[in-house]
């Protein structure tokens, strides 16, 4: 009988480790991702695309992730410090939603968790990052500067230029729009298989007025870029001799030009002095609100776009890239990894303009 009892009890102290192990196994491979509050436009789907991923991994069976969802950093930071707490975190994937980020992601690595930031970086940060992740956003830039100029853009040109924010993807995209042009680097295009070169250098003095003279932060928004051209658009058609360009950092921004002109704000003699300039407007994104404005779909904006704008262009930059970068931690967790603390990496970007549109499909921005 005490030979059966001892028997019994070793069975429940292996079984007790063995599930204890398991238990432990199962903690260490739990990754948290952190992002925006799906709402609407880029960020927006980044958040949706983000948690149907970790509904898929989390349905596999072999890790568990968990979508972190804030609608700033400060929110992010408190969300960093409960991971921490948790001690549960295998990994994080981080897309701050503005600089005051930088604490969580100190935590986080105070508390040895690796994370991977996503698209906007931290520069505090950065080496603290297992890896850096987002679209090229240098090569927006350069992209948006080569379409242009290659539509006659040359200095001293007015240049209206729509910034999302102060923080390093528009920091970034304005670095690529000027090494463009002053042919330190140049833009490839992933659609063609092209790169192109500046047809014309300009110096740091022709491209500071780009930049410095109708620019505006817009917080992302249409509103925020209706606003803004709502007071200033009668003193920059007055200005333009022939040409105008806009240089508008994404899709939701390029709108806010749209909807007033749509709109009943404007001056006739705005309109028609508008109207008379050659007007070439960007943006960057993948917005289907906007390839249907290109393609003529959306017919009532198509026809003011077709009227005001001699053309119109916007860089490819998918929020679907969220799914890649969580991918990339579940490479990392399995031992298939090569970069180094603070490395970058990149997807690459290309031109959807009124020729090429019907060949992509965007994302629902609104």
């Amino acid at each position: 009988m005490k030979k059966i009892v001892v028997f019994m009890l070793v069975l429940v102290t292996v079984f007790a480790a063995f599930a204890n192990g398991a238990s432990e196994t199962s903690a260490a491979k739990k990754i948290y991702v952190l992002g925006p509050t799906p709402d609407h436009g880029w960020t927006a789907q980044a958040g949706s695309y983000a948690q149907a991923k970790c509904e898929e991994i989390t349905a596999k069976g072999e890790l568990k992730a968990v979508y972190m969802a804030a609608s700033s950093g400060e929110e992010q930071v408190d969300q960093c410090n409960t991971i921490v707490a948790n001690g549960d975190a295998s990994g994080v994937v981080m897309m701050a939603l503005d600089d005051s980020a930088a604490a969580g992601q100190e935590a986080l690595y105070a508390a040895k968790i690796p994370f991977i930031s996503f698209d906007r970086f931290i520069e505090s940060t950065m080496d603290y990052a297992i890896l850096n992740y987002s679209g090229n956003n240098w090569q927006c830039g350069a992209g948006i500067a080569y379409w242009l100029q290659k539509n006659g853009m040359k200095p001293g040109d007015t240049v209206v230029t729509l910034y999302g924010d102060n923080g390093t993807v528009c920091k970034y995209r304005e670095e690529g729009f000027r090494d463009f042009l002053m042919g330190n680097i140049d833009y490839s295009d992933q659609a063609t298989g092209k790169s192109y070169h500046t047809t014309e250098v300009w110096t740091k003095e022709q491209l500071d007025p780009v930049f410095n003279t109708y620019s505006v932060v817009c917080n992302w928004s249409a509103d925020g870029a209706y606003d803004y051209l709502e007071q200033k658009l009668d003193e920059i058609v007055a200005k333009a001799d022939t040409n105008l360009y806009i240089y508008s950092m994404d899709d939701e921004m390029t709108f806010g030009m749209l909807n007033l002109i749509e709109g009943s704000s404007l001056s006739a003699a705005t309109k028609a002095k508008l109207e008379s300039l050659n007007v070439y407007i960007s943006a960057i994104g993948g917005m289907q609100e906007l390839y249907d404005v290109m393609s003529g779909k959306a017919e009532q904006q198509a026809k003011i776009a077709n009227q005001y704008f001699d053309d119109m262009m916007s860089v490819y930059f998918s929020p679907s890239m969220m799914k890649s970068v969580i991918d990339k931690m579940v490479n990392f967790l399995n031992g298939d990894w090569s970069y180094k603390n603070g490395d970058v990496d990149t997807e690459p970007v290309w031109i959807v303009d009124r020729v090429n549109v019907n060949q992509y499909e965007g994302f629902l921005g609104h």
